[in-house]
């Protein structure tokens, strides 16, 4: 790295809160709302599909999606952003995150459309066709994860970055309790649309036609905030860290955030062009990075990994447990939109009271407890709550 500092950096970190920085937040929060949105609102609708394309009249119970099936359906679009983090992660440094912010947005767009949309109609064809929209959900969104926090993290001051970026993140909580409050208004206005006995008391009639629409509703409801936010991305100027010390272009980085900070910044020409001339040559490879970063990169990658195991496991597959404990009734009890509307409402309740809490908490005190603490505080909780849920299995049941 050069020796100083580029003026358009410094002030940035030294910059007063103001309005462009809470439009930041929203504009790359909106990615987690949608990103949060797209990938647990299949959890809603897993039970429905079962009875649609797999339900035999002659048996007690209602159908269900077959153990290989619902694993495929829940799982794919994690596959697919897996895929997607590592390519457009490398994307976002080569093209800038700007214009490959824009181009995951489209892609998420369209898969959001089309997971509604099926091609014939028997099991193995919508869930086909479902499975592949669904992956290429899940690439788009794998870009957009980390995009989101890159772009908020490049845009922050050094006094508020942790409650803004823990903001961005926050929103993925909103995204979740979005996500039922629409399979709630969307099952409750199809259950008085369309009323039906239980299972039990007739088996067919308890599945009315119409309900192959509900889901399509809700899945392809996903593509509204992401389109909404469309406009709003590609206003926004490339970030100043990504112009000046990978683009090279100080002077665009300089006039990028002049406007934004509506204040004139100057670079000494002697910084600019020991920037220009070396730039950052520590890849993440090197020896230099792993020196220096190697166990904060190590620390972080893990922790974050042991998290989503119990995060994404926990909100895809904790509908299974509300009819286990009898949190709600059992799926012969009920008709099909019935069964959605009872999950879609324990799920929101469980975000509202817990979720979204959470994450705002850590967002008022993140940079008075410190990042440090209030991760172990969570990790903390997460391991009481699951041990008091796993040990006396048998009693909740």
């Amino acid at each position: 790295m050069a020796g100083g500092q580029l003026n358009v950096l410094s002030t940035l970190d030294q910059a007063k809160t103001q309005w462009y920085h809470f439009l930041a937040i929203v504009i790359a929060g909106m990615g987690f709302f949608t990103d949060a949105y797209d990938l647990f609102c299949i959890a809603l609708v897993t039970r429905l599909l079962g009875r649609i394309y797999y339900t035999d009249p002659t048996k007690p119970d209602p159908g269900s999606l077959p153990p290989n099936v619902s694993a495929a359906v829940t799982g794919v679009a994690l596959c697919g952003t897996l895929a997607g983090q590592l390519f457009f992660g490398w994307l976002g440094d080569k093209l800038g995150r700007k214009s490959v912010y824009g181009f995951t947005l489209i892609l998420m767009v369209l898969c959001s459309m089309a997971s509604g949309l099926s091609f014939g109609h028997t099991p193995k064809s919508v869930i086909g066709t479902l499975c592949f929209f669904r992956f290429w959900l899940g690439f788009g969104i794998g870009g957009d994860y980390p995009l989101s926090a890159t772009i908020m993290s490049e845009y922050a001051n050094k006094k508020t970055r942790g409650a803004f970026i823990a903001a961005v993140f926050a929103m993925q909580g909103f995204g979740i309790l979005f996500g039922t409050i629409v399979a709630l208004v969307v099952s409750g206005a199809f259950r008085n649309a369309y009323p039906a006995p239980a299972y039990y008391i007739d088996a067919k009639a308890s599945l009315v036609p119409q309900a192959d629409f509900m889901w399509r509703v809700i899945l392809m409801f996903g593509t509204v905030p992401a389109a909404l936010t469309y406009y709003w991305r590609m206003k926004m100027p490339e970030t100043a860290r990504y112009t000046a010390l990978i683009a090279r272009n100080t002077k665009q980085a300089a006039a990028d955030m002049s406007k934004v900070l509506h204040k004139d910044i100057q670079e000494d020409e002697q910084v600019e062009r020991e920037v220009v001339a070396t730039g950052d040559t520590w890849g993440l490879f090197s020896k230099q990075f792993l020196r220096r970063h190697g166990l904060h990169l190590l620390a972080t990658t893990t922790t974050w990994f042991l998290l989503d195991i119990a995060f994404y496991s926990q909100n895809l597959f904790q509908k299974d447990i509300f009819t286990k404990v009898g949190w709600i009734p059992a799926g012969r009890t009920m008709n099909a939109i019935e069964e959605v509307f009872r999950i879609s409402r324990a799920q929101a309740l469980i975000a509202l009271r817990g979720t979204v809490p959470g994450y705002w908490f850590t967002v008022a005190f993140i940079d008075i407890i410190g990042r440090f603490w209030i991760q172990l505080m969570g990790f903390l909780m997460m391991t009481v709550f699951m041990i008091a849920l796993a040990v006396p299995y048998e009693h909740w049941t």
